[in-house]
């Protein structure tokens, strides 16, 4: 694995450097360099050089720069594939298909950003009043560990689209992921500086690149705490934001729901690179008259995932990205069963190098549990019963989160009344569906601000000029 900084069209290596541990084996794979404060200054200076440069290049050369990028990824989907189970763990499989789309993503938004039409507006006869949309300018954004392609694609492809340049922060856990996507965009022929990639320590970077001047905007992916932390600087400064956050996304499955379909598909979502998702399924309220066949089909979906090296054959589910994981695991499943919560399946680390935790049930968990109010980001399934909607509606809105829910009913109805109730951003109303790319993906109450996705994707980088033209005489 090649590792490297990327800064105004030059990769650098020589700097001090942090081990890339696979997770599966607890081994060193790589030795990645970080970036110094000087490096940070002049990632910046080319963006903002870079800028004036990318947002005045013709929309269609935007374009075809852009489309050459995603379909050099897609030439080298397996190389860049094995590279992400390597830093990040997760089944090879799912690791191509991480890649493969981001690539469609990158498409998307690169398609979509040929549509971000302004208007004329009727007004006096001597005035033209018109409303257009430019590039917001440099954007600093941040991405975690979790989807080593999924998190930073979406900055890059939106932001690049708009027009605007960006240095990118990838996570120091999965680096050679983001490495091989910015060069996959380098030898498309996008402009030295429109795309800057630096690595060092999280607090330090963001702090400086967020202080920065020329940096217009910061783009977040992450826990609610930093993405606060983060928002603050940017606020001290008035710089927006797009922050999607943590959430804790609760399963109902009404009376009326099939109830081994709904555990089959919630179970699949569950276990899906190993829980290490924001928008997994973590809170699951099941209808009194449902709760045992749904807890047996549950019980055996998760006996039937195989936990083990992502690279091997037949795994389904790889392991956790680091030894801070494990210790969470432990911590809400131990909490758990001290306040009540039955321990079905799984619950403790498995005796092998790497960081492995099994696919974990537990029922009869207490509200006031701590896996019932803190985002697991782990294998860990709670399963409980409700015997009211509306209480079930009550328990899911409970807490200060709202990234993602999930419904499973067949009353239109009741559908109805889920979609309305529910307070979230993404919702799946019959499965656990993930992101697209054509529609907005996005928090509300504290799971973040913003949208990545759709058209929003892209107007999320672009700002709003009124403009009124009186005509000359």
């Amino acid at each position: 694995m090649d590792l490297a900084l990327h800064i105004d069209g030059e990769w650098i290596t020589d700097r001090d450097t942090l081990p890339v541990i696979n997770p599966a084996t607890e081994e060193v794979v790589a030795h990645l360099p970080l970036a110094t404060p000087a490096d940070l200054d002049r990632a910046v200076a080319a963006a903002a050089r870079a800028s004036h440069t990318w947002r005045g290049t013709p929309i269609a050369d935007r374009t075809r720069i852009l489309l050459k990028a995603a379909d050099l990824l897609v030439s080298r989907a397996d190389r860049v594939a094995r590279a992400m189970t390597l830093e990040q763990g997760k089944p090879l499989a799912e690791a191509r298909g991480e890649v493969l789309r981001v690539a469609g993503a990158l498409r998307w938004d690169a398609e979509d950003a040929r549509r971000a039409y302004g208007r004329i507006i009727p007004s006096a006869a001597d005035t033209v009043l018109s409303v257009r949309h430019e590039p917001v300018g440099p954007v600093a954004a941040f991405t975690p560990w979790n989807f080593p392609a999924g998190s930073p694609m979406r900055k890059l492809a939106g932001a690049l689209s708009a027009g605007c340049s960006i240095v990118i922060k990838a996570s120091e856990e999965t680096p050679g992921t983001a490495v091989e996507i910015v060069r996959c965009f380098a030898e498309a022929g996008l402009p030295a500086g429109a795309v800057n990639l630096v690595f060092g320590d999280p607090a330090s970077v963001s702090r400086q690149l967020i202080a920065a001047p020329q940096i217009r905007m910061v783009a977040f992916t992450g826990s609610i705490p930093v993405g606060k932390l983060l928002a603050g600087q940017a606020g001290n400064r008035m710089k927006p934001c797009l922050m999607e956050l943590g959430g804790h996304a609760p399963v109902i499955v009404c009376a009326d729901a099939d109830p081994v379909q709904a555990a089959r598909k919630a179970a699949a979502a569950k276990f899906a690179n190993a829980g290490q998702v924001c928008t997994s399924p973590s809170r699951f309220l099941v209808h009194e008259s449902l709760w045992a066949p749904f807890l047996a089909e549950f019980t055996a979906a998760a006996e039937r995932v195989v936990v083990g090296n992502g690279l091997a054959t037949g795994t389904t589910m790889g392991p956790l990205a680091n030894a801070r994981r494990l210790e969470a695991m432990t911590e809400l499943v131990d909490d758990a069963v001290e306040h009540g919560a039955k321990l079905v399946l799984g619950g403790e680390r498995l005796d092998r190098p790497g960081y492995f935790f099994p696919p974990t049930v537990l029922t009869d968990v207490p509200e006031h549990a701590r896996v019932m109010r803190e985002e697991p980001f782990g294998p860990i399934a709670p399963i409980v019963a409700f015997t009211d909607l509306d209480d079930a509606l009550r328990i899911a809105n409970s807490l200060p989160y709202g990234l993602a829910a999930y419904g499973f009913t067949r009353s239109s109805k009741t559908a109805e009344k889920l979609i309305t109730g529910f307070e979230a951003g993404i919702l799946s109303i019959n499965h656990c569906g993930g992101s697209v790319h054509e529609a907005p993906s996005g928090g509300v109450k504290q799971s973040g601000w913003g949208r990545e996705g759709g058209p929003e994707g892209v107007e999320a980088y672009l700002i709003t000029k009124r403009v009124s033209h009186l005509l000359a005489d």
